[in-house]
């Protein structure tokens, strides 16, 4: 079993190194790195060609967003399962290995997530993040596409079958791509599994996309409303927002209890919220 794991790269120079590092020093036989840069201008380049001799493949040529200099790394890939890992995020140690293992231990599951911390500039944890169970049921499907439920997109890796299945990813989407991809592995019915394992450290700072606000504004809420179509259902109004809050985690009581523990361990946690719509909206 082969695994292929692709990095999209864009002035991201003081973070890079780190997060190529993280991926080269994962003991597994059988991995293949890619990495794309659609034109860096700071020092990106240069520390990604000092790798040229350990990374599989580079990809030095513009594209259309990141959703798209993802389909074209993938499009290189020739492993059994992929993955891919943001610039200024890591792997930890030993992760691939547990990946490779999870996917053997189920041959059944197409997308298996695990858990990861939140890290900042320095690479310091701060707080752990859950993957949810998903599943392709409209409840699953209506919680995910507010927000109330997620997967660690570092933490998370799939079969090169079923990737296949979903044309790529959406180039239209230039933030939540990954959002995006998951509706599509669950239009497909694809076999969730999460489990109880910390595979990554997602960095967040005030210049990341996510620490920017930009997954809390109005081009937020349109890409939720537009992932809500994607799946197949009528746009979701606010007074539904508390049922699939609530009633959703009591679904996942362990993971529940497992966010709870860590909120009192770390009460200082980032202030990352979701966004609701007006109270009157146009359907």
């Amino acid at each position: 079993m082969k695994i292929s794991i692709v990095t999209i790269s864009y002035n991201q120079g003081a973070f890079l190194e780190e997060a190529i590092n993280s991926v080269l020093n994962q003991n597994v036989a059988d991995i293949e790195y890619i990495v794309v840069d659609p034109g860096s201008t700071d020092k990106s380049r240069e520390i990604i060609t000092s790798y040229k001799d350990r990374i599989n493949k580079i990809v030095f040529e513009k594209d259309a967003g990141p959703s798209d200099g993802l389909n074209k790394g993938f499009n290189f890939a020739t492993g059994d399962i992929y993955g891919y890992l943001n610039a200024d995020d890591v792997l930890l140690p030993g992760a691939l290995v547990e990946v490779m293992n999870c996917f053997k231990q189920m041959p059944g599951a197409d997308v298996i997530s695990g858990h990861g911390y939140i890290i900042d500039k320095a690479g310091r944890k701060l707080y752990k993040v859950f993957s949810n169970q998903l599943s392709s049921s409209t409840f699953v499907k209506r919680r995910y596409t507010i927000g109330y439920s997620s997967i660690v997109q570092q933490s998370t890796f799939f079969r090169r079958s079923i990737f296949e299945k979903t044309g790529g990813f959406d180039k239209s989407y230039k933030i939540m791509w990954d959002g995006a991809l998951a509706v599509d592995f669950m239009n497909l019915v694809a076999n969730f599994r999460a489990v109880n394992k910390f595979w990554s450290g997602f960095r967040i700072y005030s210049d990341s996309i996510t620490g920017s606000g930009q997954h809390n504004d109005s081009r937020a809420l349109e890409t939720y409303r537009a992932m809500q179509k994607r799946a197949g259902l009528a746009p979701i109004q606010r007074w539904e927002y508390p049922f699939l809050h609530y009633f959703g985690w009591l679904l996942e009581p362990v993971l529940l209890w497992r966010r709870i523990v860590d909120g009192v361990k770390n009460p200082k946690r980032l202030n990352i919220k979701v966004p609701i719509p007006p109270t009157k909206t146009k359907v």
